[in-house]
């Protein structure tokens, strides 16, 4: 297509992107990414409790219970049913020699902690760890 001068002579059309929409465009997604990625974080907010011995679970790669504060309880990430969380572990873990990781707000009653447990022990599964924060040392921030 051939565009007319003002003089009378034409002049091909332009070949050029225009690269500022483009630019808008990439700064909006990088704004939108930038405000969604901390809210989609996994794992449950849970304050543990802290001791000497600890050690890193990952609730992606293993069987982690979660019981927060609110007595919720939570399989990996998800929320389960007191009532439907044996079965949810035998169709997730299948192997019952597989460990469970239960880990719990610090200010959960001892007395729900202790149901979960025989839950899970009623299911079938015998190696249950808790869950906790590593102490802090005196004179250090860790």
């Amino acid at each position: 297509m051939a565009f007319k001068t003002q003089a009378g002579g034409t002049r091909s059309s332009l070949s050029e992107i225009n690269v500022t929409p483009l630019v808008d465009v990439v700064l909006v997604l990088l704004i939108i990414f930038m405000v969604t990625a901390p809210i989609l974080q996994t794992g449950i907010e849970v304050n543990l409790p802290r001791t000497r011995t600890v050690a890193e679970v990952n609730p992606e790669q293993r069987a982690v219970i979660t019981i927060t504060r609110e007595d919720i309880l939570y399989y990996r990430s998800r929320p389960v049913n007191f009532n439907e969380m044996g079965s949810v572990l035998r169709r997730e873990l299948g192997d019952s020699s597989q460990p469970v990781f239960l880990q719990a707000d610090e200010d959960v009653r001892w007395k729900t902690i202790v149901t979960v447990v025989d839950e899970i022990r009623m299911s079938g599964y015998k190696t249950i760890n808790l869950v906790t924060k590593p102490l802090k040392r005196e004179g250090t921030n860790k």
